[in-house]
């Protein structure tokens, strides 16, 4: 895939926010809209195309926690408070940005983290479980080794001990557990054809009307394809 080998040639170990979720929807994974800005006039623009309220979050391949870093600004409602956010996040981000990301603001009740991880002897590995703030503290998730089946989708998410906030849940529909199920499957293709990628971590999965969308995302590229960028399996 163009988007990995050029960022290996340019020695960057993980993707940009906006380049990782290029590799998810390329395996038709759900992604939020959005878009890179490189002025408040495109950031104006792509917000009125993707509707308010909208996310702004500093750009780069080098920002790897951009929440911790203040890089975020939430819930941005309307052409003033965009222009104060925009400017807000340039002076704090300054050089280590490299453009700022209009991203649709996706709300929902229910957050889970999926990817992958790369095992040196057992290959590529899947996994899914509770995401946002409780990913660390709980540990609630599961794996499964690549290719996956539609059948060890769905064993996953009657794993974890949150399974059952993928039924109805507060007045909200069930999770479409068919699109969730193809997610996780085709994360396995990934690690399975993109043997330079080491790691996904997409958090949160955010469900919005019943449909998981990747709200954040993360490709982690593998150490050893820097020794010689030319390196092919």
């Amino acid at each position: 895939m163009k988007i990995i080998e050029d960022a290996i040639l340019r020695g960057e170990k993980t993707l940009s926010e906006f380049d990782s979720k290029k590799v998810l929807d390329a395996y038709s994974i759900p992604v939020t809209r959005e878009y890179i800005a490189d002025s408040i006039t495109a950031a104006r623009r792509f917000a009125r195309e993707i509707g308010y309220p909208v996310v702004l979050k500093g750009s780069s391949s080098m920002l790897t926690h951009k929440t911790e870093l203040d890089m975020v600004e939430l819930n941005i409602k309307n052409e003033e408070a965009l222009a104060e956010a925009y400017q807000s996040i340039e002076e704090r981000g300054g050089s280590k940005i490299d453009g700022i990301l209009v991203q649709q603001m996706m709300k929902g009740e229910r957050e889970f983290v999926a990817g992958l991880i790369r095992d040196r002897q057992l290959g590529p590995c899947v996994m899914f479980g509770l995401g946002g703030v409780f990913t660390e503290a709980l540990h609630d998730v599961t794996f499964r080794l690549a290719p996956l089946e539609i059948e060890d989708a769905l064993e996953m998410m009657t794993e974890i001990k949150a399974g059952k906030l993928l039924d109805s849940f507060r007045g909200k529909p069930a999770v479409n557990k068919e699109i969730l199920a193809n997610a996780l499957k085709n994360l396995g293709r990934i690690g399975l054809e993109i043997p330079q990628i080491a790691e996904i971590d997409i958090n949160p999965l955010i469900i919005n009307n019943g449909f998981p969308v990747a709200v954040d995302a993360l490709v982690v590229i593998d150490d050893t394809y820097f020794v010689n960028p030319g390196k092919r399996p």
